[in-house]
């Protein structure tokens, strides 16, 4: 199942029984942290869960395994994200 905002927005109202307005406005304000931080270069690290980190690409040759035709990927920034110990820890012991 994907969760949408609106799911964490709908959860966040219920967890801390919160009106809708101020727990959208909680959730806005978390991901604009996270992403105003990662613009300008810097990790997000959310301890018991994982940190963010801004990494870039360069550009390479790429191949249309259908075709076999080649092109060039632009180089590009892009976000990854490293779960922690303890939270990969407890998305593994949830499959067991």
């Amino acid at each position: 199942m994907t969760r949408i905002k609106e799911d964490i927005i709908r959860e966040v109202m219920n967890q801390i029984k919160l009106d809708r307005k101020f727990a959208k406005q909680i959730v806005e304000s978390i991901l604009q942290i996270i992403k105003e931080a990662l613009e300008s270069g810097d990790e997000v690290m959310i301890s018991g869960f994982g940190h963010f980190k801004v990494r870039h690409k360069n550009s390479r040759v790429g191949r249309n395994p259908k075709t076999k035709v080649s092109y060039e990927i632009s180089e590009r920034t892009v976000v990854t994200f490293y779960p922690s110990k303890v939270f990969r820890k407890e998305l593994n012991s949830a499959k067991g």
